[in-house]
């Protein structure tokens, strides 16, 4: 079975178990209001249950840390105190000192259930061993029952959901270049010269004018064509603008949580009334 300090269980135990307050600074007296000393620490079990007040008894004269289970503590909250009910000096004396680096055994818990067992009439152990005991077998050392420890928590687990924001993917947005062949059609015009020989109908004599019979040039006409001229200019094809939308979506995640629930166990009638 292996103990665990309470800071290295609950780092927040401060809030989260006893409401702000700090039990290693509670004082720690005997049931005559005999101070001893002072809580050093808390002992858990992997599970989170109390299992014992580390106790520093320098106000006995012995200067050292001694184990005391809390089910045979009294809790007084509003003083900052634990009374440790029954406890003597004989038995600080004979109990197994305590330090930070060890590590606690079933033969050291052993040596430290030995001194607080007392003879009871009619109550018997079952056998145990290293291998089989259980915390069970003695209620009267680890359960925190209302009467000795007033107020103690009840845990439950809740789903705390958060959302984490990650990288999916990039889009980019480019451009290429792409050709093809087009065609425009130009209309055009050409000048050609047409030269007509026709025989004359009037076989009437004239006078010749001053070009007869000359030779060389008597007539120039100029002759013109078009031709297509073709020219690339840019014009804006379409435009493309980016941005981007946010869709909501709502996802169910589920885990298993736990919590806990508050069991009272009763010897004979009492009268118990009990409010949630």
């Amino acid at each position: 079975m292996t103990l665990i300090k309470i800071a290295d269980l609950y780092p927040d135990y401060k809030e989260e178990i006893f409401g702000g307050d700090d039990i290693k600074k509670f004082s720690v007296y005997s049931d005559d209001a005999e101070k001893i000393g002072s809580v050093h620490d808390v002992l858990v079990d992997e599970g989170g249950r109390f299992r014992y007040f580390v106790v520093n008894t320098g106000f006995l004269g012995f200067g050292k840390k001694i184990l005391f289970p809390v089910g045979l503590a009294n809790m007084d909250y509003d003083r900052d105190r634990i009374h440790l009910p029954g406890f003597t000096k004989e038995q600080a004396e004979n109990l197994p000192e305590y330090n930070d680096d060890m590590t606690i055994d079933y033969n050291y818990e052993e040596r430290v259930r030995k001194v607080y067992r007392l003879p009871t009439p009619n109550k018997t152990l079952p056998d145990y061993d290293l291998d089989n005991y259980s915390y069970d077998y003695e209620p009267d050392f680890y359960e925190m029952n209302a009467q000795n420890h007033q107020q103690f928590k009840l845990y439950e687990e809740r789903l705390v959901a958060n959302k984490e924001r990650f990288k999916t993917g990039t889009v980019t947005v480019g451009k290429r270049i792409a050709t093809e062949t087009a065609k425009v059609s130009v209309p055009i015009e050409k000048e050609r010269v047409i030269v007509e020989r026709m025989t004359p109908s009037n076989t009437t004599p004239i006078a010749p004018d001053a070009t007869a019979f000359q030779e060389g040039e008597v007539f120039r006409m100029e002759v013109y064509e078009e031709t297509a001229n073709v020219q690339k200019q840019t014009f804006v094809r379409e435009e493309v603008k980016i941005r981007k939308e946010i869709e909501n979506e709502t996802v169910e995640v589920q885990e298993t949580i736990r919590r806990e629930e508050l069991e009272v166990d009763t010897d004979g009638k009492p009268i118990i009334n009990e409010n949630r």
